[in-house]
């Protein structure tokens, strides 16, 4: 598809006078050469009883035997050569079995991506629904949106499986914490809470992996959650996250950046976890047995495979030099519980590894037994994928309407209101008869659709999205995002004369994307001059838009009265204009919370990126990370979001008292504690209810998100407070409702110590909902 591509915008390139029938007909003669298939004839399965019989006496095709039996035949019947072909991404065909190749890597992080060799686009399929990026999706708390999000993805994954442009193997959600507000991928993730980055987890592996006949043990497409483990650093004044060693404290370890993971495969029953570049205290995780096979496999229970980040495997052996040899760097990579190599390094080197002594066949059989399992579950085996459950879908299931919609109600739901002056939004389509729109985002395309996208059925950008309602005028006011230099007489002018003006600022992939930090806060280059100069010159109601990932410094423009709103849309997808319009204009009431803190620029420039501790250090001035820890000033919090209505929250039901039963004998009958070892004997069915009434005391109909903190004692070095549950529900004007949260004592209330076990902590806890807080006390 690359080279497609590349040839195809060469043509143009070179002769951009050439008629668009001309050029049309040209790229479909590069479809016909270079698509692997415009149908069913380029889908790869193997098992094909139609076109060779003779694999029908194979025990591995027989679907009416179970997949352990299906997997032990099939590895019997393989050399060591093809094992080793079946343990790298690009897995090779062993034509006298009937299995084709069999690409591995395909992305589908926000929809369907073009990034990974499994996947591409043509004539066939010109393009796929493009979600949100995740940061954005993640400030919606809807739950239900994730996983409705994943089944489409999922179905149009499907669909171009069927016209052999996708594999059924796809390397998302990334689920890391987004630690850093400098990380370049902070983007790609659902926020800096563990909570809520495990409810993401959970609800989009979901929507991407369960089929519709309610079938747990096969897949629709098989997910995968990454990046294994606290990797949250990819390139950042020097340190890249080929060569970074990110020392973690267990406890942090425990209560941060494992817990999306364990959800993942123990709520998600996600078919794959990918271990990441970086080393963990000294060893490359894709070369930890401790982390793969002992934590994902054997405390978890990973029901699948584990796969390598592209490359990881020889960037252990050449970057971080962690073993002598190839060979040593094959064999403890397989031994530690590795699976599948994205690369093919393992390909060139395990045989090697084999004959040296350095690691069995056995071992080799476990992990194409884990590979070979994820592929039978997804019917690869099971002979012509148009005879199964989704052989049906094709072309016309991708891009519908209703996808489309779905988009755009994406982006509405994540888009977050953080300022809003009286009588300023929503304006007034009746009102507002010309309409400044300003700044570097205001006519942006591929900024809307962030990075790991594909290429999207259509755009609607913010000025378009705007001039559908309402006469605008527009100046970019700045070249690009960089606006080394503003614009700032053509902006200022016709601000003056607009009844209102929106300026749509922020950030692209060059300025925060994989491989690429930030080393600041501040938006790019003289954006804020742009902002002041034009809201100065206004002669309306300024609407600031960001358009950005991670979080900004915009303190000026919180505290600048004439700048009366300010919105946040992440990097809003496909429908992101159309979107950021309803929002402006009133036909959508905002609901989107942030997912994450919004710090000051001072707060980087006395924390390095590359230290991983949570927690604050009074002794050294270390001031901690996210809202959990951090107790500094913010820009803005996490959780903060504003509507155009507003809610009152009201306790119906809670307890004041909690009481952990122990055996005769327990030491903490007799002498005081502080806290409780989390055992199953005192764990069992011990929770609680917490019943809220939330009502809508506005004219407006809205929705809300009710979060459920508690603030544990402080023992261990406990968070100030962490996310226990969270709750969005729509009301009408005056309505009410009541919202359930089920508590359960010991996975929810439980703080992790210095060493990494988990404790409940004996004493006051504090409940909070919004103003609302209610002690419960929890004793022995």
């Amino acid at each position: 598809m690359a080279a497609k591509i590349q040839l195809a915008m060469a043509f143009q390139n070179r002769a951009p006078k050439v008629s668009v029938f001309t050029f049309s007909v040209f790229f479909l003669l590069l479809s016909l050469c270079f698509s692997r298939s415009s149908g069913q004839q380029g889908t790869p399965f193997a098992c094909d009883t139609e076109s060779n019989p003779a694999v029908a006496g194979f025990g591995f095709c027989n679907s009416s035997l179970g997949f352990e039996a299906r997997v032990e035949d099939l590895v019997k019947r393989l050399t060591l050569t093809e094992k080793i072909g079946f343990l790298v991404s690009k897995a090779g065909s062993v034509t006298r079995l009937g299995i084709p190749k069999y690409e591995w890597w395909s992305e589908a992080l926000h929809g369907v991506s073009r990034v990974g060799q499994g996947t591409s686009f043509s004539t066939v399929v010109p393009g796929a629904t493009s979600f949100p990026q995740v940061i954005l999706t993640a400030a919606s708390f809807n739950a239900t949106l994730f996983e409705t999000i994943g089944k489409v993805v999922s179905t149009e994954a499907r669909a171009m499986y069927n016209a052999g442009l996708a594999g059924l193997t796809f390397w998302s959600p990334n689920v890391n914490i987004f630690r850093d507000p400098r990380w370049g991928r902070g983007q790609e993730t659902p926020g800096e809470d563990p909570l809520l980055s495990s409810k993401y987890a959970v609800s989009y592996v979901r929507g991407l992996q369960q089929r519709e006949d309610g079938n747990p043990d096969h897949l629709k497409v098989a997910a995968c959650c990454k990046h294994y483990t606290a990797y949250d650093l990819d390139n950042w004044k020097g340190t890249d996250r080929f060569h970074f060693n990110a020392v973690v404290s267990p406890q942090d370890l425990e209560d941060t950046f494992q817990p999306p993971f364990k959800s993942c495969v123990i709520d998600g029953n996600v078919a794959s976890v990918m271990c990441s570049y970086n080393q963990v205290n000294g060893k490359p995780t894709c070369a930890d047995p401790d982390l793969l096979a002992g934590v994902i496999r054997g405390q978890w229970k990973l029901n699948g495979y584990i796969v390598s980040d592209c490359d990881s495997v020889e960037v252990l052996y050449n970057k971080q030099h962690y073993t002598k040899t190839p060979e040593e760097a094959a064999a403890i990579s397989i031994s530690a519980g590795l699976d599948l190599d994205c690369g093919n390094f393992l390909g060139e080197h395990t045989e090697a590894a084999v004959t040296a002594g350095l690691v069995n066949e056995t071992a080799i059989d476990r992990a194409v037994s884990n590979n070979a399992m994820t592929l039978m579950r997804l019917g690869f085996f099971d002979g012509n994928p148009s005879k199964q459950l989704y052989g049906k879908l094709g072309p016309n299931d991708v891009c519908t309407p209703e996808n489309q919609e779905l988009a755009r109600e994406a982006a509405r739901q994540g888009i977050v209101l953080l300022k809003n002056s009286p009588k300023s939004l929503p304006l007034s389509p009746s009102a507002i008869k010309s309409l400044a729109v300003i700044g570097p985002n205001a006519n942006v395309t591929d900024t809307m659709i962030g990075n790991y996208a594909g290429i999207p059925c259509k755009y609607t950008t913010p000025l378009q999205g705007l001039s559908a309602i309402v006469s605008t005028s527009y100046q970019p006011g700045c070249i690009d995002v960089a606006c080394v230099s503003a614009q700032l007489d053509e902006a200022k002018k016709i601000a003056a004369s607009a009844d209102a003006t929106v300026l749509v600022v922020g950030t692209n992939q060059s300025i925060e994307a994989e491989s690429r930090d930030r080393v600041d806060l501040n938006l790019p280059g003289q954006q804020a001059l742009l902002i002041t100069e034009v809201a100065k010159a206004s002669k309306g109601p300024v609407i600031l838009v960001i358009m950005t990932g991670g979080g900004m410094d915009v303190t000026f423009a919180k505290n600048d009265d004439k700048i009366t709103s300010i919105l946040w849309v992440g990097f809003p997808g496909e429908a992101g204009g159309a979107a950021i319009a309803d929002v402006i204009f009133g036909s959508f009431n905002p609901s989107g919370r942030l997912p994450m803190t919004w710090y000051p620029q001072s707060y980087v420039e006395k924390v390095p990126m590359t230290d991983m501790r949570m927690r604050p250090d009074a002794s050294t001035g270390y001031p901690g990370r996210t809202y959990r820890f951090y107790k500094g000033e913010t820009v803005y919090s996490f959780g903060d979001g504003l509507s155009y209505t507003d809610f009152k929250h009201h306790l119906v039901q809670a307890p004041e008292m909690v009481s952990i039963p122990l055996e005769e004998g327990h030491t903490c009958r007799s002498s005081k504690c502080y806290s409780l070892d989390v055992v199953q004997e005192s764990c069992q069915n011990l929770g609680f209810e917490v019943h809220l009434r939330v009502k809508n005391l506005g004219q407006r109909s809205g929705s809300h998100t009710v979060f459920l903190y508690s603030s544990p004692p402080s023992v261990h070095n406990s968070p100030q407070k962490h996310l226990l549950g969270f709750e969005k529900v729509s009301l009408e004007a005056g309505g009410e409702t009541v919202v359930q949260f089920k508590v359960d004592v010991c996975k929810d209330l439980s703080v992790a110590d210095e060493t990494g076990s988990r404790k409940v902590a004996l004493g006051l806890h504090v409940l909070h909902v919004g103003t609302l807080k209610h002690s419960l006390n929890i004793g022995v």
